[in-house]
């Protein structure tokens, strides 16, 4: 899982290292919050959270290397997990994270010049942050409206906006499912960006997460001819929910 021998250079190969790491990140702290809950026992020694370049996460020991190849996460995030509430936990885990992100991926842009660096920083800038995502910072109105728990998600996903129009008992409905449920996805799946009405959104049937239509490559009109919707990470992961 190293990217040593292959470290992104440009912008675009840095900013995608990040957004890979910061998705994998986000799927630790959120739909994969209880499975890595359970590995961060304190009774193990200083923990380390890794979101690698391939999109997975790894809770484990820092690198034995001196210096390490990339810079660290916090460590032993793991020390203090039961001397907290759980919510204030994962909260000051996603703040360690989001810094080690950035140094990430200020590391590989070390020999960037000015405009470029500027550039990298605002392509981060527009993305939500970790502790945004697990705290729940952004209003109901820019999350992806549910269809009242319907296992049919192969049509275009309608706007909050688009269904007070059509249907406002629906919406209210709506809004009620996704204020109720807990690990509720707030952001695609794929990149982490907020929901907009003007895009294209699609829901997998199997894990229920939200996705960009264009990071999943995911037309409306071949979204019509889906019966059941299967994100990547579902189909390659078999069996795991």
């Amino acid at each position: 899982m190293s990217s040593a021998s292959s470290s992104p250079r440009t912008v675009e190969e840095i900013f995608k290292d990040f957004n890979a790491r910061r998705s994998a990140l986000v799927r630790a702290l959120t739909f994969d919050v209880e499975e890595f809950y359970s590995q961060c026992d304190p009774e193990k020694e200083n923990l380390c959270l890794y979101g690698h370049p391939n999109e997975s996460w790894e809770v484990t020991m820092p690198a034995d290397e001196v210096p390490p190849e990339i810079p660290e996460p916090a460590l032993g995030i793991n020390f203090s997990r039961d001397g907290m509430h759980k919510k204030d936990w994962l909260s000051l885990v996603a703040v360690h994270s989001d810094c080690w992100l950035v140094s990430v991926a200020f590391y590989f842009g070390a020999r960037l010049n000015r405009n470029e660096r500027k550039r990298l920083f605002s392509l981060i800038n527009d993305l939500p942050t970790l502790f945004e995502v697990v705290t729940g910072r952004m209003p109901i109105k820019d999350k992806p409206s549910m269809d009242g728990g319907s296992k049919s998600r192969n049509s275009t996903k309608r706007s909050i906006d688009g269904l007070a129009k059509s249907n406002p008992e629906l919406l209210e409905e709506s809004l009620g499912e996704v204020d109720d449920a807990e690990n509720d996805e707030t952001f695609c799946g794929s990149c982490g960006g907020s929901y907009n009405s003007d895009q294209f959104w699609i829901g997998c049937d199997v894990c229920e997460r939200w996705y960009h239509g264009k990071c999943v490559k995911i037309t409306p009109a071949k979204a019509e001819s889906i019966k059941q919707y299967k994100c990547p990470s579902c189909s390659t992961k078999k069996g795991r929910q």
